[in-house]
């Protein structure tokens, strides 16, 4: 099994005394994180896309092309590109740069977020929510898998024939679809043969297999083979050297933020009671020590069926920079080593 991490770029983030880090230094800051996940042998890092105030990650090739020129190993991905939202053509090239820079380490993941902010921002209606995603996603695909392309659709303007460069040095560049809870989103991703990365980020995890189960079925009733059909979690979590550091460090953040975010949504504020819920044997969350933590992943991969990667969403805590950097050194050197040791060939 593969661990990793996957960063929004919160542009909440302290230094540790409470004042908020400047958004330079917190960039480079998270570049350098990602170097140190490689240091410490992560598996992968991503990074997400958002188009408002609270994250500073609206270009994410940017910051996986300074992360290229940083690492040695680590894989490379975005965490989601929201693809309804952007041109494949230049999501193409941006990766395909980032593997040529890398020497073959870029990935993407895409889907269509989890918010609305980019179709007002580039000009494209709501009501196009799923019809955009699907004909980009299938113009991507057909990017991939062909140095030039005849193509027409509804919402872009044709191709006839042009080519797209550069080509990356992997072939095929992965391309994973991340998904929330919607059926379709599963079926589409197993008929489609393409490796699968769901957002658990609340409630019980083992709640997701009857989706899981979904996509695999439609992988194989297109002839997909099992070894294509890969599954990934992204998780919210974070590792200290203690369950109570862990909880005092991360829960104080995380329910401001998802306070915040719930007003938006009418959501109720976050509780103490509905983190410790989430915590619970059952619960999403992967908060607490190493071998907490490394347990409950494993739980958490039986219970879907199997899983061969695992992200943490560790930001979204406003955490200060040294607080994640020991979070990665433990996920690093104690927590990806005993899942490695459970299932050598995961």
């Amino acid at each position: 099994m593969q661990i990793g991490l996957d960063s929004f770029a919160a542009a909440s983030a302290n230094d540790g005394t409470g004042a908020t880090v400047s958004p330079s230094d917190n960039l480079r800051n998270l570049v350098e994180r990602i170097a140190f996940a490689d240091q410490v042998g992560l598996d992968v890092f991503g990074i997400g896309e958002h188009h408002r105030r609270e994250y500073l990650d609206s270009a994410p090739p940017v910051i996986l092309g300074a992360a290229a020129a940083r690492t040695q190993r680590i894989r490379l991905t975005s965490a989601v590109t929201v693809l309804s939202a952007a041109d494949p053509v230049r999501v193409f090239q941006s990766f395909a740069t980032i593997d040529l820079l890398s020497q073959g380490r870029a990935e993407m993941v895409v889907g269509r977020g989890s918010f609305i902010d980019a179709f007002p921002l580039f000009g494209l209606q709501l009501e196009d929510y799923d019809s955009l995603f699907t004909e980009k996603l299938e113009l991507l695909l057909k990017i991939r898998d062909n140095e030039t392309v005849h193509w027409s659709g509804e919402h872009r303007a044709p191709l006839a024939g042009q080519g797209v460069y550069p080509r990356p040095l992997q072939n095929p560049l992965p391309i994973w679809i991340g998904v929330g809870g919607t059926p379709q989103s599963f079926a589409r991703a197993g008929t489609l043969g393409l490796p699968l990365m769901v957002a658990i980020i609340g409630g019980e995890t083992h709640r997701f297999r009857p989706l899981v189960d979904l996509y695999r079925e439609a992988g194989e009733r297109a002839g997909h083979s099992p070894d294509r059909l890969k599954v990934g979690v992204h998780a919210i979590g974070y590792v200290a050297d203690s369950t109570e550091q862990a909880i005092a460090d991360f829960f104080p953040g995380y329910a401001r933020t998802f306070t915040e975010i719930g007003k938006e949504r009418g959501w109720p504020p976050v509780t103490r009671a509905q983190f410790d819920a989430l915590r619970s044997p059952k619960g999403s969350f992967l908060v607490g020590n190493p071998e907490e933590v490394a347990e409950k992943i494993a739980a958490h991969s039986e219970s879907l069926g199997g899983i061969s990667r695992l992200t943490f969403q560790m930001d979204v805590a406003g955490l200060p920079h040294a607080k994640h950097l020991r979070a990665i050194e433990l996920l690093g050197t104690r927590v990806a080593p005993a899942l490695r040791k459970a299932s050598p060939r995961g």
